[in-house]
Formats: structure tokens, C-alpha cells, sequence
């Protein structure tokens, strides 16, 4: 389930637009998750080369955004829910913001300029959080195939510990491909053994066979 979602632009961080939890209580819940998404906006407008996509973990809870041309659309979600339907939601609203907006993101200084998006994005989450939708994944229309390469990170490794997002995503990366080694090795290694497995067996089939023939004659 998406509780929240923040649209921001990406050089100073100004909010753009934002869609909450309708029900207070659970509104009043997610203020500290809000407060959460301004200094992660923030970390984002100081990081020269930001990951493009991104998922952060955060209590019971998950953060995942896209950046598309200088715009961060950020969503709060269970960790239980589909992540390549969320990041379906979050490429539809880039889409439809960046069709109605795009050309005045650059030119607008008060926050929430464009907090009649609110609609769309209400509308949009009603339609991704359908069952029907949940059930009929492989047929959104998303060039999301990869989304389990998407990098996942704690959130306080950024916003307490004061880790860049681009940081974080090279060290993932070069895990990634030592990980990647290891795999490789492993599997030459393998391959090693049982080549010489065979040629063991090989050899003791040669010598048993020998030994008979020259037993015999």
C-alpha cells in the first residue's frame, strides 16, 4: 500500500507537490516519514550524480523514488508491496507531471506549486492499488523488467550517517561485481573439479584395463 507521496525538484529540493493518507490518525503517523522525505530531498540537491531510482528502508516501512529530468517522485509504501508495481505508479506519475508541468518546473519558487496534481496522483494510486491490478502484473505496460537491481539501502546510512546516495550506489556496484567474481571463480572452480574428477575416473578405467589385458594374455 503507498501512504504517501512527495514530488519535489531535485536542485534546491523545493516540494512540488504531495499526496497523504486521507485517514488522520494515519496522517498524523507519518509526519516523522514526512519530515524523513524533506532531508532525503535535501541529500538529493547536494549529491552532484544521484542514483536515478532507488529504494530505502525505513522502519516497517520502504521509500522508492525516480528522478527524471530534475524532478523527484518519491513514494512511502509497506516493504510488502510490489516493487515493481510501485515503481510502475511512480513512472506513470513522472509521465503525467512532466506532460502537464515540465515546462514550468524551472520558473516556480512557492511550494507546492502544482498541488492540484494531488487529483492525479489520488486517482493514479486507486488504480495501482486495485486487486485487479495486483493480480495482472505482467501486463503493465513498464520497461521495469530489472527493478531487482534497484538498490536498497537504509535511510539512515544517509540522513544519520551522512552517506551520498551516489556513495552508496558505487560501493553497491563494486559489491555487485565482486559478487559477480566470486560467482565466476566459484563456477570455474567447479568446472575445474570435475574435469579433474573424470579424468581420474578416466585414468583408473585405462589401468584396470590394462592390468587385464595383461593378466589375461
Amino acid at each position: 500500500m503507498v501512504l504517501m507521496t512527495l514530488i519535489a525538484r531535485v536542485a534546491d529540493a523545493l516540494p512540488l507537490a504531495a499526496s497523504m493518507q486521507e485517514d488522520e490518525q494515519q496522517g498524523r503517523d507519518l509526519m516523522d516519514y514526512q519530515n524523513q522525505a524533506k532531508q532525503l530531498f535535501r541529500k538529493l540537491s547536494q549529491d552532484p550524480q544521484p542514483p536515478a531510482r532507488c529504494s530505502l528502508e525505513t522502519g516497517p516501512f520502504i521509500f522508492h523514488y525516480v528522478i527524471e529530468r530534475g524532478v523527484c517522485f518519491l513514494v512511502l509504501c509497506e516493504q510488502s508491496f510490489s516493487k515493481r508495481l510501485v515503481f510502475s505508479f511512480l513512472e506513470d506519475l513522472q509521465t503525467e507531471f512532466t506532460s502537464n508541468y515540465g515546462q514550468k518546473v524551472d520558473s516556480v519558487s512557492r511550494p507546492y506549486s502544482f498541488i492540484e496534481f494531488d487529483s492525479y496522483i489520488k486517482k493514479s494510486r486507486k488504480n495501482y492499488m486495485d486487486s485487479r491490478a495486483r493480480k495482472n502484473l505482467s501486463n503493465i505496460n513498464t520497461e521495469l523488467q530489472d527493478v531487482h537491481r534497484i538498490m536498497v539501502q537504509n535511510i539512515e546510512d544517509v540522513l544519520v550517517r551522512g552517506e551520498s546516495l551516489s556513495a552508496l550506489d558505487s560501493k553497491a556496484s563494486n559489491l555487485s561485481v565482486i559478487s559477480q567474481k566470486y560467482r565466476k571463480d566459484a563456477r570455474y572452480l567447479n568446472l575445474r573439479s570435475t574435469y579433474a574428477k573424470i579424468a581420474a575416473i578416466v585414468i583408473v578405467i585405462i589401468v584396470l584395463l590394462l592390468f587385464l589385458r595383461y593378466t589375461i594374455w
